[in-house]
């Protein structure tokens, strides 16, 4: 009697691989949306044009009501307030590396306008000679 050698089957089966890549779709599909900015800022509202999105990493400095700043450089998740002193520091660093950084600015609505000036005469004095404000867009009543 022969015996026959049997073909080893070279194939992979990528069915279950397909799922898992479908369920974390689905996962980061629901997760993605949730995801916000770790500051709270209820911006001013103003009537200007928005500016282009584009990829490349901006730096936003921001206020919140109780006044204190925060820096982030690009996707930051969880900025920590940082006094106004650092501020000039690490916007002079990252501006000397990089002085094509677009640099803005959004406040709270309810914060002192002082505030708002000290942090403008700051960011002058570390280099950045274009600061952009960021607001909401107006709520139409009609």
């Amino acid at each position: 009697m022969e015996k026959r050698r049997r073909k080893q089957m070279s194939e992979i089966n990528v069915v279950p691989l397909i799922d898992v890549m479908l369920v974390l779709l689905i996962v980061f599909m629901i997760t993605a949306p949730l995801m916000t900015q770790g500051i709270k800022v209820d911006l001013p509202q103003a009537d200007a044009e928005p500016v282009e999105s584009s990829d490349e990493i901006t730096l936003v400095i921001s206020i919140n009501d109780e006044g204190s700043y925060f820096i982030s450089l690009g996707a930051e998740d969880d900025p920590q307030p940082v006094p106004l002193e650092r501020i000039q520091e690490d916007v002079s660093k990252i501006l000397n590396q990089n002085p094509a950084v677009p640099v803005f600015l959004e406040g709270d609505v309810s914060i002192n306008y002082g505030l708002v000036t000290d942090l403008l005469s700051t960011l002058g004095e570390a280099g950045a000679q274009n600061v952009r404000l960021i607001t909401r867009p107006p709520v139409n009543s009609n």
